[in-house]
């Protein structure tokens, strides 16, 4: 026999509020694929993403405001439609909040070179960037300043290898990386090579320049994103890896 129960209000609010929370999951989730699967412009598919951290706090406010009325006892129902609308809202408003917040503590900018006064120019690269929101050359000095004060670390790589050899080593760490290379010129001493992200799609363009120092080599590095003002540490991230990797390979 149905019961119904005694706080109908309440109930249909919390169910609201479960809906409204996987909706808010589904939307974070979806909003990367969009871009990258099927071409929908990064700056529509970012308004997406915020649109379901939207709905995420909607889903969490109903939530919390219908947890109390639905509590279990007297025919109250709705209190598991409320909880779920709680845990699942935060989990979908995590993401994006989690992106915010590293993007306070990091400097805005997508570029970043273990030579700043003269970092390796892209050359392979440079028709795959063909309509890229950032263009393709350094952006100045301005830049070098926020990266020096934000990755002091990352320097220029000195090898006691000849540049066939340190070429070789870069050639093998890339691969391992999963990077896309995308031209290997060890005449030039040059190795290019993309890698894409695997929620967005983002594509940043990386380019490896080999040169004779003495009896060795010096490695640098450039990383340089396609779209967007803040590369989030991405750039950075991977650039660290690179010569962690590249010092261990022998």
């Amino acid at each position: 026999m149905f019961v119904r129960p005694t706080n109908p209000i309440s109930h249909r609010l919390a169910r609201m509020a479960f809906i409204a929370a996987c909706m808010s999951a589904l939307i974070v989730t979806v909003a990367g694929p969009l871009h990258r699967y099927l071409g929908v412009d990064i700056e529509a598919a970012i308004a997406v993403f915020r649109y379901g951290f939207y709905v995420a706090v909607a889903g969490i406010a109903l939530g919390l405001a219908t947890i109390v009325p639905t509590r279990p006892g007297d025919r109250r129902r709705g209190f598991v439609a409320a909880l779920l609308a709680i845990v699942i809202g935060a989990a979908g408003a995590w993401v994006p909040v989690s992106w915010f917040l590293h993007a306070q503590q990091l400097p805005v900018i997508n570029d970043i070179s273990t030579d700043t006064a003269n970092p390796p120019a892209l050359v392979a690269t440079l028709p795959l960037r063909r309509g890229a929101a950032n263009p393709p050359a350094y952006p100045g000095a301005a830049a070098a300043a926020l990266q020096r004060a934000a990755y002091p670390d990352i320097v220029t790589v000195v090898l006691p290898v000849p540049p066939a050899e340190a070429f070789k080593r870069v050639d093998r760490v890339a691969t391992a990386l999963d990077w896309d290379v995308v031209a290997r010129a060890p005449a030039d001493g040059r190795l290019e090579a993309v890698e894409t992200s695997e929620w967005f799609g983002f594509r940043d363009d990386i380019v490896v320049r080999i040169r004779a120092e003495g009896a060795g080599s010096k490695i640098d590095i450039r990383s340089k994103s396609r779209a967007g003002e803040s590369d989030l540490g991405v750039n950075a991230r991977r650039i660290r890896d690179f010569i962690a990797r590249l010092k261990a390979e022998r």
